[in-house]
């Protein structure tokens, strides 16, 4: 049955299963596995499973199907699988998928995970794997082809948060009847309306905002009913990347805040751009919801508001980069994005070190480029650290 309440009443009790005692805040069910009546009942439920029926925490369990009824109800997808990790995710969703012989078409610009997944894994298994920039429509009519299985990217790129057209880019796969996955990590579920502009099936690191407060590694794929439980819950149940009880109720107290720190989040990353145009330190600032974004109409089309994350390329390269990083008091130093606490990470040492010189440059991922992800801390005490940082550098 599909939710129709608001987002935040969806957030709060989206998925609820309360035990005989009638507990407020939702229960962890930290078991491996399920107790039957009889030998009868349990050949009865290997063969076919309700909704509140379970057989071993790989496959499922109560405090995780409710995260996964959660997010899928403020995605707007029929069905969600929890996942170990975001990269469990995204493979999980493209093997799970794909066969040897078949062709994906992919945006270039992607997390270095990502690239590994369809660079070194899929092709070793024999798919065909080809790269377009993933804002360039014709350079997606080019590449995909009648016999294309399937399409990647991430809506909003990291770290450089270039945007794909979700709806042009579906209605070109679609065409020849092939599947839209997409990362939406940057995106945020909050901001999200990828099912309804034409995704298949949208992945999240639920490491990110969904946690939102750095505790527990997590993702989540999100689609059809016939698709999470009959291509991915196969996949994922014998490959063990599955989310862990605990974890998943992480996550449900995640979901609990997730639209009010996201927007706040939002807010302190367009008021950090404001306060950074035209800074003689600075080549560029990259906002997607700011009005100096090349893709500005779009964002404001796809998703309203702009994302929690912004860029900031320093004028004198990776030194600069370095003497900033280290002179933030407030923002701190790390990989990980979409927390509650401001992180400022460098990428080109970093999450896309792996990648050659010739490809960072490519993708945009200069040496004086950081990725500043905005916290709920005071609005004013971060402009006022950064631009401390920017004086030092």
């Amino acid at each position: 049955m599909t939710d129709t309440r608001n987002t935040r009443t969806k957030l709060v009790h989206g998925g609820t299963r309360r035990s005989q005692y009638n507990e407020v805040s939702e229960a962890i069910f930290l078991t491996q596995g399920f107790v039957y009546d009889s030998a009868e009942a349990a050949e009865a439920r290997f063969l076919e499973s309700g909704p509140d029926e379970f057989i071993y925490a790989r496959y499922g369990n109560p405090t995780v199907a409710m995260f996964e009824e959660r997010i899928a109800a403020l995605e707007g997808s029929e069905d969600a699988f929890a996942t170990a990790s975001g990269m469990a995710a995204v493979s999980g969703a493209l093997m799970a998928m794909l066969s040897a012989g078949e062709h994906v078409v992919a945006a270039r610009a992607l997390f270095g995970s990502c690239l590994y997944v369809l660079e070194e894994i899929l092709t070793r298994y024999g798919v065909e794997v080809t790269f377009v920039d993933g804002t360039d429509l014709d350079q997606w009519r080019s590449a995909i082809r009648n016999d294309t299985k399937a399409v990647f990217f991430e809506t909003i790129a990291n770290p450089t948060l270039e945007v794909v057209d979700i709806e042009g880019v579906a209605g070109l796969a679609h065409a020849v009847g092939a599947q839209v996955v997409v990362d939406n990590v940057f995106a945020t579920p909050v901001f999200s309306r990828a099912i309804a502009q034409g995704a298949d099936v949208v992945v999240y690191s639920a490491t990110k905002h969904i946690d939102g407060q750095g505790r527990a590694l997590g993702g989540v794929i999100l689609g059809t009913r016939e698709f999470i439980r009959g291509t991915i819950e196969p996949y994922m149940k014998h490959t063990g990347g599955s989310m862990s009880p605990f974890t998943a109720w992480v996550m449900l107290k995640g979901l609990e805040t997730i639209d009010l720190r996201v927007r706040a989040q939002a807010a302190s990353a367009l008021a950090l751009t404001d306060a950074l145009q035209g800074h003689a330190k600075l080549k560029r600032v990259i906002y997607p919801g700011h009005s100096s974004h090349a893709q500005h109409e779009l964002v404001a089309r796809q998703m309203g508001k702009g994302g929690t994350v912004l860029s900031l390329d320093l004028a004198g390269g990776k030194a600069a980069a370095f003497r900033f990083l280290n002179a933030l008091e407030i923002v701190l130093i790390s990989n990980n994005l979409g927390d509650a606490k401001s992180i400022a990470t460098h990428p080109a040492t970093t999450t896309h070190q792996r990648l050659p010189d010739d490809q960072k440059s490519d993708l945009g991922i200069t040496p004086g480029l950081i990725r500043l992800s905005a916290g709920i801390e005071d609005t004013d005490d971060l402009v006022d650290d950064v631009l401390q940082a920017l004086a030092a550098a």
